[in-house]
């Protein structure tokens, strides 16, 4: 009888019925391109480790190794299984790559990924083919404690540039307000982002060492309210341009 981590780490081969790790691409017995497994990911998909620090170079060069390995140009005459694994292959590979490659991305995939572990459940590591990031656009969360004081100000402020707008002050009048108000906002988005930064240096020191869930979770817990509140400061910097412009 199979064991339960047995089918959990590994995928079958429908060709030859053989088994291979859920991250191969291909079937170590008959060499047949495997179908896409439920439980893979972007990273895995990739033959990478569950780290914020990507090295864009190497997963450039990953992704158009792959992306050859899966041309359907390739598989013309082979199966219709064989050309739909291929296919699939082929739209995850560009899905996977499109999120990677970007480092807000991969921290919001990250999240997703390890969603379980803010929820007091262990992941199990497995997303729907979407990779769809699990973060919430600011725009529709409540104020961020971090940042009352900022919006309260800016509020006031946008409200008394909109008076002095409709009582035709000149624009240079409103607009050096509106610039001064976007000081404190920008100097909150510089420091969002070293912490973002900083907090994705522990989350990969945290995966080399294979740190237990105690250490784990809190970095995440930080890295999903720094996500949230970066979105929420942007949402205002952009409030500000509508204004400007």
């Amino acid at each position: 009888m199979t064991s339960e981590t047995t089918l959990d780490t590994t995928q079958v081969c429908r060709h030859c019925g053989g088994r291979a790790p859920l991250d191969a691409h291909f079937c170590q017995g008959c060499s047949k391109i495997l179908p896409l497994g439920r439980h893979i990911d972007y990273f895995s998909f990739f033959g990478l480790p569950r780290r914020i620090g990507v090295d864009g170079s190497d997963l450039e060069r990953r992704f158009r190794a792959l992306s050859r390995q899966f041309h359907p140009d390739y598989f013309y005459n082979a199966t219709p299984a064989e050309r739909r694994a291929s296919l699939e292959r082929s739209s995850y590979l560009n899905d996977a790559y499109r999120t990677l490659r970007n480092p807000i991305g991969r921290i919001e995939y990250l999240l997703t990924l390890e969603a379980g572990r803010l929820d007091g459940t262990r992941g199990s590591g497995g997303v729907g083919r979407s990779g769809g990031a699990g973060v919430t656009d600011g725009a529709h969360e409540a104020v961020p404690a971090a940042l009352l004081e900022e919006v309260f100000a800016l509020n006031e402020e946008l409200d008394e540039v909109r008076q002095l707008r409709a009582s035709g002050d000149p624009a240079d009048t409103w607009k050096a307000r509106l610039e001064r108000a976007r000081r404190p906002i920008d100097a909150k988005r510089a420091l969002h982002e070293q912490q973002l930064h900083e907090l994705s240096t522990t989350w990969d020191q945290i995966v080399t060492e294979g740190a237990p869930d105690t250490k784990r979770r809190p970095v995440l817990d930080a890295l999903r309210q720094r996500l949230l509140e970066r979105n929420y400061i942007n949402n205002l910097l952009d409030g500000i341009e509508r204004e400007l412009a």
